[in-house]
Parts: C-alpha cells; sequence; structure tokens
C-alpha cells in the first residue's frame, strides 16, 4: 500500500543509521514492529497481580500420554 506520510527527516535518518537499515522502507517497517511487539508485551505486564493462582492446579493431570 503506498502511503505518502510527513516523517521527521532527522528522526528517519538517526533510526536508519542506528538501525543500520539500508532503506526508509525497511527503518519504518521495523519501527512499527518494534512498536507493536513492545504494546503487545506492555499488555501482558498489565496483567500481573489480575489473574487468580489456583494452588490447588495440577498441570501434571493434563497432559497427554
Amino acid at each position: 500500500m503506498a502511503t505518502n506520510l510527513a516523517i521527521n527527516d532527522q528522526l528517519l535518518t538517526n533510526a536508519l543509521e542506528i538501525g543500520g537499515f539500508r532503506t526508509k522502507k525497511d527503518t519504518v517497517n521495523a519501527a512499527l514492529e518494534e512498536f507493536i511487539q513492545r504494546r503487545k508485551v506492555q499488555e501482558v505486564i498489565n496483567l500481573f497481580g489480575k489473574i487468580e493462582f489456583d494452588e490447588n492446579y495440577d498441570h501434571k493431570k493434563m497432559r497427554t500420554r
């Protein structure tokens, strides 16, 4: 999908150099992937302390042989 975006040139140049990417497209795609991954990790972190742990749960009983 072709898209025209007004991206800060200095940020893009810095990201391209730091990431060692060959193209602006590769730089932006990598940045988007990293952004998505970080948000997913944050969602998991936000679950800590919200899920109840059953001390009597036996995970070995759930295994199939």
